[in-house]
């Protein structure tokens, strides 16, 4: 240190902190070899609290205010220090202010997932993550635990500590708590504070900090179990698969037209095979309390091409959207091999054209 700055510390007589951070938990004021007059004002700004630390022994703290530095208000020091009628000019002691603001906005999270076994999926893995707010109430054990001899502590040297006590408890919260996966988001606030109290117990006293808030953003299932729960929920959407069957078709023929057509029964193998398959399904498609639908057995070749199997009904409603002619070829299992749908008997029918009667002979003179 140059001269310039030993003369202004001498000359300082007021020792303050500016906090000019959003994440600073401690810093030290610094003096040319810890120096401080008799007198010397002491400002402790809002937040704050400042700590005299003499020969590494905490000595007295003073909360909010402007103090002038004596015997009287230094009793602890003055102890320290073996001051029995008063000190000196200087004296030497470390002054550390304490932030006891709230710092918010912290993150957390699960780096790891942690293993839940559900009562629905059995063995399942969770990751979460989540923010909360940070402060310090007792600078004595602050400074003992975590500060040392550091001139500045931030909050991100603390946090990598708390998201360890965090992820702990909450694996540990989850697991007495034995709620179904499903059920978690309808949690979220009150295991929220509920977590915040288990850190709040693993912290309080031995650092000396404390958590005002705790937020769980969202916990997350394994992709796969996601994916499982889109396709039950699509499936709960559906709910009338007759109905699904009629609009599968209708859209099918709806996406041919609007590719010109080309393609015969493409439509029909795009969007009814897969109507058909899922009335094909163990279970559906069968009417309420009468026995199962029939299997669908009907094949149609479509650009060389096997779709199907189809129902008599979805064959049916392909022969009326006109997308199955009289020259489709069809296969089922009572057929020898592929046959033109106006050969077959179940179907020509449908494609006979009504023959219109002449007219009637004229009446008789």
């Amino acid at each position: 240190m140059g001269l310039f700055d030993k003369l202004r510390g001498e000359l300082i007589d007021i020792i303050e902190w500016l906090d000019d951070t959003r994440n600073t938990l401690v810093w030290r004021f610094p003096r040319y070899q810890n120096e401080i007059k008799q007198g010397a004002q002491l400002i402790v700004r809002p937040g704050q609290l400042a700590v005299f630390v003499l020969n590494g022994k905490i000595g007295d703290v003073f909360e909010p205010g402007t103090h002038t530095l004596n015997t009287q208000n230094l009793p602890i020091l003055s102890t320290l220090a073996g001051w029995k009628y008063g000190f000196s000019s200087p004296f030497k002691s470390e002054v550390y202010f304490v932030s006891t603001k709230q710092i918010t906005d912290l993150k957390w999270g699960t780096p790891n997932p942690i293993m839940l076994r559900d009562p629905e999926f059995g063995p399942i893995r969770l990751r979460a993550f989540g923010t909360y707010a940070l402060k310090a109430v007792d600078p004595r054990a602050l400074l003992t635990e975590l500060v040392g001899t550091d001139g500045v502590v931030e909050a991100d040297e603390v946090t990598e500590l708390l998201r360890s006590i965090i992820n702990t408890a909450f694996a540990d919260m989850i697991a007495e708590k034995q709620i179904a996966a499903l059920e978690l988001a309808a949690h979220y606030r009150e295991f929220s504070e509920e977590l915040r109290k288990y850190v709040q117990e693993r912290v309080d006293d031995e650092y000396g900090l404390e958590i005002p808030q705790m937020f769980i953003v969202n916990i997350s299932l394994p992709e796969a179990v996601e994916k499982a729960l889109d396709t039950r929920t699509s499936m709960g959407v559906i709910g009338d698969m007759g109905k699904f069957q009629q609009y599968s078709l209708g859209e099918a023929m709806r996406e041919s037209a609007s590719h010109g057509g080309g393609g015969e029964g493409l439509g029909l193998g795009m969007g009814v095979a897969m109507a058909g398959r899922m009335m094909s399904a163990p279970g559906i498609g069968a009417p309420m309390g009468g026995p199962p639908a029939p299997p669908p057995a009907w094949h149609v070749a479509v650009n060389g091409q096997t779709q199907g199997p189809f129902s008599p009904e979805q064959i049916q409603q392909g022969i009326q959207a006109g997308r199955i002619t009289n020259k489709s070829l069809l296969w089922a299992p009572q057929l020898s091999g592929w046959t033109a749908a106006e050969q077959i008997p179940d179907w020509s029918p449908s494609f006979q054209r009504a023959v219109t009667p002449p007219p009637p002979p004229p009446p008789a003179s």
